[in-house]
């Protein structure tokens, strides 16, 4: 006898496909530099300069009674720092925001801040796709402190290592940036005494410290492994001013140019869609004054452990 049923297959057209009304995904991340730096007023012009102690006064010993007295000044510079623009444009159609079960504008809005933090930092610490208006990136100017992998004791707190470097320029190390990958790395190093110097810190800014400095490894996706493992120094001495905060605009009219070959690509009108422009300005500096342990100012309040050859070449 035959058996009929009515199977799945003859009735998927009647079977309706469940959405669920949650993306997946991870919380959008913020820039670490304009999180551990100092922000100044903003910009009110395209450049701002900076007023620095550049030298000291001193003073001197007066021999006897009737010694001379010896004289000595005080000297200041300035240090520029220049507003670079950060942009992007998303063109969508606006059938798909019709259709779409979604607020895909509040949807890509985080998502294209969250690139602008990673081209912040990746451009501040290593010069990756840096503007040619800003100032030469933090593991240029601390190229006389760097520290080659393995990290081992020595190598982040020891005698020569990434704390000391940063110390004998008389600054103090307030934080320590790291690669995701450099955690693996730190756990089961321990310090002098034989206890483990990756712990947590519950009581700190962060879940993990360095000899009391906070811990940070950036998800962003900025960290650029290939140049440095670990990055520590005094980040409120990177400044850095707001010209053109974040600013969103919705075009529909225009039109769209591949920025190489100059060709149109979108036709905003005639293609009936729309195009979010996020744009912002800003500039950053390090202006390292004169201190009594830093009298040139020739030394950066920065140290980083750069990876070794067998690493590099990963």
């Amino acid at each position: 006898m035959a058996t009929n049923i009515i199977a799945r297959t003859g009735a998927e057209a009647l079977i309706r496909d469940q959405l669920v009304n949650t993306i997946q995904q991870d919380v959008p991340k913020s820039s670490i530099v304009m999180q551990l730096a100092t922000r100044l007023a903003n910009m009110t012009s395209n450049q701002t300069k900076i007023p620095v102690l550049s030298m000291l006064p001193l003073a001197y010993w007066v021999n006897g009674d009737t010694g001379m007295k010896q004289t000595s000044k005080q000297e200041w510079k300035n240090v520029t720092m220049t507003a670079a623009e950060l942009a992007v444009i998303v063109p969508i159609p606006e059938a798909v925001l019709a259709d779409s079960s979604f607020d895909i504008m509040g949807e890509v809005q985080p998502r294209v801040r969250e690139a602008m933090a990673a081209k912040v930092d990746g451009a501040i610490f290593f010069g990756n796709d840096k503007p040619t208006e800003w100032t030469t990136d933090i593991l240029t100017q601390a190229a006389a402190n760097k520290v080659v992998a393995p990290i081992d004791y020595a190598k982040l707190l020891g005698d020569g290592g990434m704390f000391a470097k940063v110390e004998e320029g008389g600054f103090g190390v307030d934080a320590v940036v790291g690669a995701m990958s450099t955690k693996a790395q730190l756990r089961g190093l321990l310090d002098t005494n034989g206890r483990p110097l990756f712990r947590s810190d519950m009581q700190g800014a962060t879940n993990y410290a360095l000899d009391g400095a906070p811990l940070y490894f950036p998800e962003n996706g900025s960290f650029d492994a290939t140049k440095a493992l670990m990055i520590a120094g005094n980040f409120k001495k990177i400044v850095y001013s707001i010209r053109q905060d974040v600013t969103v605009k919705i075009l529909d009219q225009g039109v769209i140019q591949d920025p190489s070959t100059k060709e149109i690509v979108y036709n905003l009108a005639q293609q009936d869609m729309i195009a979010l422009r996020v744009v912002m300005r800003m500039g950053w500096a390090l202006p390292n004054p004169s201190t009594r342990m830093n009298t040139d100012g020739s030394k950066v309040p920065f140290s980083y452990i750069a990876p070794g050859e067998l690493q590099a070449g990963r």
